[in-house]
């Protein structure tokens, strides 16, 4: 299952940038995953540094 990430989003990138196979993107308030593209692997949620970012 794909991992969400919360409101609790700061907009920050972390995320995005530890993601590989770059299914996290800017949304319009926050970022988001494309759950589709999302492999599960967990290292999106490891660089949070708010812990937004949970299995879906």
């Amino acid at each position: 299952m794909a991992r969400v990430i919360s409101d609790a989003c700061i907009s920050c990138g972390s995320c995005a940038a530890q993601c590989p196979v770059e299914a996290i993107a800017q949304g319009d308030t926050q970022y988001e995953i494309d759950a589709d593209a999302c492999i599960d692997c967990g290292a999106c949620e490891a660089q949070c540094p708010v812990g937004a970012i949970s299995e879906g």
